[in-house]
């Protein structure tokens, strides 16, 4: 800290806190350096997040207006698949594997009558 800057130590640190983060003298007061430096690190975290999202959005936009004709847009939060749970699958296949065997697979063509589509044949006709 430059030596000119040292007397009004405080009176910076409050400002920061007044300023940016929204806190009263008296909230400000009450705080240890400790808190103080986990509240301005969390801060500046979230600054460089926020940055980090705009400058995502701005460069998705500019890829976005530069795209060659009939491309597809690039997508800012694209979709992702989210995991399988390996233990649910496992007990819906046995069960249904068990339907089958008892019931045969009719079931399935009374699913597909029901979403008034009509069920797929060997050999894709």
């Amino acid at each position: 800290m430059a030596e000119l800057a040292k007397p009004y130590h405080y009176e910076k640190e409050l400002a920061f806190f007044v300023a940016r983060v929204g806190m009263s003298r008296k909230e400000f007061d009450q705080l240890t350096e400790t808190e103080k430096m986990f509240i301005r690190k969390e801060h500046e975290n979230k600054f460089v997040e926020d940055t980090t999202w705009i400058r995502n959005a701005v460069l998705n936009g500019t890829v976005n207006a530069n795209r060659k004709k009939n491309k597809k847009f690039v997508e800012l939060f694209p979709k992702k698949q989210s995991r399988a749970d390996i233990e649910y699958n496992e007990n819906a296949m046995k069960t249904v594997l068990k339907m089958e065997k008892e019931k045969g697979k009719g079931w399935v063509d009374k699913i597909y009558q029901k979403l008034k589509m009509t069920s797929p044949k060997k050999g894709g006709n």
